[in-house]
């Protein structure tokens, strides 16, 4: 790993692309956030990327690139292949340029990003159930028609793209020391540390970038330690704006060069992370764009001075933030799901309540049914939720039930 780079995009072209850039993409908030920083034991800065137009940083890469494009290739139109960001900035960057827009997604991407997707002017082709069956879609159409494949992060003009976000964070954050970036395919973290290590070279300064990945979609461990780009099984995971499972091979090149660190983090880290940006930071952030902070929390993230934590992007499907909030309140022990077998006789119900009360705890939903499985006649199952302040205050209320008499089951997320 090298602090200055060697090879590649130059900061001429970064500064170029910035320009470009600016038509369309608004310059972001940076926020500080005192929580993060007591937690990190350094100032933390969020780089809202969330708050971008068509919600993430994917509109910078998909308008560069298609803003060098010649008239001739213009009028042969443009595809792209997305389970949503990258879709939904092609689609925009496209409309912005006149240029027309074929967009082929899977069968299953939430009903939003199809909606905006559609509603910047895009043609949407529903294709297969994973972002591999579109991308080939996307290839045999463009080989056909003669439109100009975009790319969602291997290509020079994209990774340009998105690394003026790094520019604006040296400019925001000045004396930053750490930036933490989502990785997916490795776009957005290729431009970044480019240019902020050309930056901090010209400044006589060094500057550390750390990636992360979803654990169930982790190729660049494995990759870096191999030495060659390696594709990895895709597992399920709420981050399918990363679920990327071969990295890019220019990305690849530049990021073993310049990212110094890659640490990948559980569905619970992410939860929580969500948790934490919507109480603490009064941001709304897509699972993949919270995986910075996530890293922080799994405390994976050793403190150097001042971080930027880029929120890449913030749309999430509202069925899913409801879904995640459940999960990230349990795996923070905030929320407890108990069933528990009774005798079926009057007072039951009222003797738990009464319990939970003791406990201090407040119960949030009932559920009661004589037909659980391997209940036996003459028992009622009660499945109580209930809400919680922490580990110990999650013992306390078990422990209540189980010195009453009753032995309550935890039922896991």
């Amino acid at each position: 790993m090298t602090d200055t780079p060697l090879a590649g995009p130059t900061l001429a072209d970064f500064e170029t692309a910035r320009t470009v850039v600016a038509r369309v993409a608004q310059e972001t908030p940076m926020e500080s956030s005192r929580y993060l920083a007591e937690l990190l034991g350094a100032p933390v800065y969020l780089k809202c990327e969330n708050l971008q137009r068509t919600g993430s940083y994917k509109i910078r890469g998909a308008y560069n690139r298609m803003a060098q494009l010649t008239p001739e290739e213009r009028a042969r139109g443009v595809v792209a292949a997305s389970a949503g960001n990258h879709a939904q900035g092609v689609a925009f960057a496209a409309r912005e340029l006149g240029i027309a827009s074929t967009i082929f997604m899977p069968i299953g991407v939430p009903l939003p990003k199809l909606q905006a997707t559609k509603q910047y002017g895009a043609q949407v082709v529903l294709r297969g159930h994973t972002v591999a069956e579109p991308l080939l879609a996307a290839a045999a159409y463009a080989e056909e028609t003669g439109a100009i494949f975009i790319p969602p992060f291997d290509h020079p003009d994209v990774i340009v793209g998105q690394g003026t976000l790094g520019l604006e964070i040296w400019d925001s954050v000045p004396d930053v020391e750490t930036v933490i970036v989502p990785i997916g395919g490795g776009g957005l973290i290729a431009g970044v540390a480019s240019a902020l290590k050309y930056r901090a070279a010209a400044a006589g300064r060094t500057i550390r970038i750390i990636g992360v990945q979803a654990a169930n979609a982790a190729a660049y461990p494995t990759s870096l330690a191999a030495g060659i780009a390696t594709e990895v099984p895709v597992l399920s995971t709420i981050a399918d704006g990363i679920a990327v499972g071969k990295p890019g091979l220019l990305n690849f090149d530049i990021i073993r060069r310049l990212v110094d660190d890659v640490v990948t983090v559980s569905e619970d880290d992410i939860a929580k992370a969500l948790l934490v940006l919507l109480e603490r930071a009064k941001q709304v952030v897509e699972p993949a764009g919270a995986v910075g902070v996530a890293a922080i929390l799994a405390g994976l993230v050793t403190p150097t001075g001042p971080t930027v934590v880029i929120l890449s992007g913030g749309n999430i499907d509202p069925l899913l933030m409801q879904r995640v909030i459940s999960h990230g309140l349990a795996a923070s022990d905030r929320y407890l799901t108990l069933r528990i077998p009774l005798p079926d006789r009057p007072g039951q119900l009222a003797r738990t309540a009464e319990l939970v009360a003791q406990a201090n705890a407040n119960v949030i939903e009932v559920l009661h049914t004589r037909h659980g499985h391997g209940l036996k006649i003459g028992e009622v199952e009660l499945e109580l939720s209930v809400e919680t302040r922490g580990p110990e205050h999650r013992d306390l209320v078990v422990r209540t039930l189980q010195d009453a008499g009753y032995a309550p089951q935890i039922v896991e997320d």
